[in-house]
């Protein structure tokens, strides 16, 4: 049989220890809402267009070679990236919130 700690114990301890600090994590702040207004999912492109302006770019389509393969437009903009599928609004991606974030550790092999 082996001897498992008392949870008690081990609580005891942490506490004497002080208080653990830890960051938000990256997925927990991703999932707050943004602080700039974004489009919304269903969105047409041209009003994307006329409640954002005319994006600083606007990628090359991806996609369309099957019809199981929707074309994918992608339009950039100074805090996100807009995702279009044909013509709506699929998603859209905020960019990094400054340039000293990171993202999370690429696993370990």
């Amino acid at each position: 049989m082996k001897h498992r700690p008392n949870s008690l114990l081990l609580l005891a301890l942490l506490a004497m220890c002080g208080t653990a600090h830890a960051d938000p994590l990256l997925v927990d702040r991703a999932a707050q809402k943004p602080a700039v207004a974004t489009p919304a999912r269903g969105l047409s492109m041209a009003e994307v267009e006329a409640r954002f302006g005319a994006p600083q770019e606007k990628l090359d389509p991806r996609g369309g070679q099957k019809s199981q393969w929707p074309t994918i437009n992608r339009w950039v903009y100074p805090q996100f990236t807009v995702y279009f599928e044909k013509n709506k609004v699929i998603d859209v991606v905020a960019h990094k919130a400054d340039a000293e974030e990171v993202g999370p550790k690429p696993p370990i092999r």
